[in-house]
C-alpha cells in the first residue's frame, strides 16, 4: 500500500464455535509485527469465546488488535471502499455471518466489511465452521463463492502430527493466513521438514 510501512488486515470473530481461530489470527499477525489489525467482534462471538474457554476476557481480545472497531458501527472505516487494506478473514464464520454475505445483506459492520471486500476485488477468507451441512448452507457456500469468498472451514492438518489443540489451531489459521501471502513461522508445510 502507497505511502504505508504496515500491511492492514481486517479480522473478525463471529458467534459460531471456534472463537480461539480469531484469537489465534490476531495473535500471530501481531508476531509478524507487519500487520495493522481492525477488528470486529460480535456479541455472540464474546460469548461463545466465554463458553468455550478461550484464555482471553473480552478487553484482552480486542486489546490484541491496533484498533476494534464496534460491531453495528456501519460508518467505521472498514465499511468504506476507500479503506486500504489486504482483505479480510472472518473466523470463524457462522451460517448467519455466510447467509449475510452471500447475500449482501449488510445489516452489521461484520456483513458490510466484508461486502467492500467483494467488491473491491479484495481477498475475503471465511472459516465456516457447522457441521453437518445441509443443502441451504452448501448453497449459501456457492453463492459466496461466485461472488469471490473463498470458503475456508477450519480442517486439521493431521499430517503436522498435532500433539496439541493449540498445535491445530495455530496450523489452520496459519494456513488462512497464506491466503492473504502471510508466510507465518508457525506454518509446517508438507514434507519441508524433510528436505535436504
Amino acid at each position: 500500500m502507497a505511502g504505508s510501512v504496515k500491511r492492514r488486515m481486517i479480522i473478525a470473530i463471529t458467534g459460531a464455535s471456534g472463537a480461539c481461530y480469531g484469537v489465534r489470527a490476531l495473535e500471530m499477525l501481531r508476531e509478524l509485527k507487519t500487520v495493522e489489525t481492525h477488528l470486529i467482534i460480535s456479541p455472540a462471538a464474546l460469548r461463545t469465546a466465554q463458553e468455550e474457554g478461550v484464555d482471553h476476557s473480552a478487553d484482552e481480545i480486542r486489546d490484541l488488535a491496533d484498533v476494534c472497531h464496534q460491531h453495528k458501527d456501519i460508518g467505521a472505516s472498514v465499511a468504506s471502499g476507500s479503506f486500504k487494506c489486504d482483505g479480510m478473514l472472518v473466523a470463524p464464520c457462522s451460517i448467519k455471518t455466510l447467509s449475510g454475505i452471500a447475500n449482501s445483506y449488510s445489516n452489521d459492520l461484520v456483513t458490510r466489511a466484508a461486502d467492500v471486500c467483494l467488491k473491491e476485488r479484495r481477498r475475503l477468507v471465511l472459516m465456516v465452521r457447522e457441521t453437518p451441512l445441509h443443502a441451504g448452507h452448501i448453497a449459501l457456500m456457492d453463492q459466496a463463492t461466485r461472488s469471490g469468498a473463498i470458503i475456508m472451514p477450519p480442517v486439521p492438518s493431521f499430517y503436522t502430527r498435532p500433539l496439541t489443540i493449540d498445535d491445530l489451531v495455530s496450523q489452520t489459521v496459519g494456513r488462512a493466513l497464506d491466503l492473504f501471502d502471510f508466510d507465518h513461522p508457525r506454518v509446517r508445510r508438507w514434507k519441508e521438514e524433510d528436505a535436504d
